[in-house]
């Protein structure tokens, strides 16, 4: 089902977009194939439970759970309004493996909460526009949380996915990115766009391998990391 054609400025604070509780994201249009494409060789064939992080307003996760139907799709975000618009998206494209969204601080021990350890091992963590809109620590969250989670070993393990605009060695890959680095750490010191050596440094001291990095239109990158 095609969503009506409403547009909003998406912000954690956005009331709801549409009458039957859907807030719409912005950038869903621009990046959801070339970020469905990127993830079917990592995805296709899998079974078991994929959790996203920070899953917004569930309009994405919605629709890869229609995408990949062999995975359960688990949303998770801290805001409930968030969660009122993930479950207005699963009413509307009803897919059915995708689960309620949990309510997880990505900051802190999820991957210890009884919601998290009840899926079992997982196929991927995936957070999609997240960490530059965070504190670090909650880059350090997300990756703890999926050396914790995932599915290990191998073929059969599991990988953790970031998406979003990186700085490669330091540098920013293209002046819109360096212009967005300045207006999100004007907004909040603690923001940024994250160095994608840092992000591997943090990845391969909790046993992760070395990233699959491919290069995404408006100059993101998509970028898993194997569960060694």
């Amino acid at each position: 089902m095609t969503a009506p054609p409403f547009t909003v400025k998406y912000t954690p604070e956005t009331a709801a977009a549409a009458p039957d509780g859907r807030l719409f994201s912005p950038s869903f249009s621009r990046n959801f194939e070339p970020i469905t494409d990127a993830l079917r060789p990592l995805l296709e064939g899998r079974g078991g439970a994929l959790l996203e992080i920070g899953s917004g307003t569930g309009q994405h996760v919605a629709h890869w759970a229609a995408a990949f139907p062999g995975l359960t799709w688990v949303p998770s975000d801290i805001h409930p309004e968030h969660h009122a618009s993930i479950a207005a998206w699963a009413r509307v494209l009803a897919p059915p493996n995708l689960a309620a969204p949990l309510h997880l601080d990505a900051g802190g021990d999820w991957a210890g909460t009884a919601q998290v350890r009840a899926l079992g091992p997982l196929a991927a963590v995936i957070a999609v526009n997240v960490i530059h809109i965070a504190p670090w620590p909650v880059a350090e969250g997300i990756v703890a949380g999926a050396a914790r989670a995932l599915a290990q070993g191998g073929d059969s393990g599991g990988a953790l996915v970031f998406y979003g605009p990186f700085r490669r060695a330091g540098q920013h890959t293209a002046p819109s990115n360096a212009a967005f680095d300045a207006a999100l750490r004007a907004e909040n010191r603690d923001w940024g766009v994250r160095d994608l050596d840092e992000v591997a440094m943090l990845a391969g001291e909790a046993g992760f391998g070395p990233a699959r990095v491919v290069e995404m239109p408006a100059n993101n990158l998509l970028a898993a990391f194997p569960r060694a």
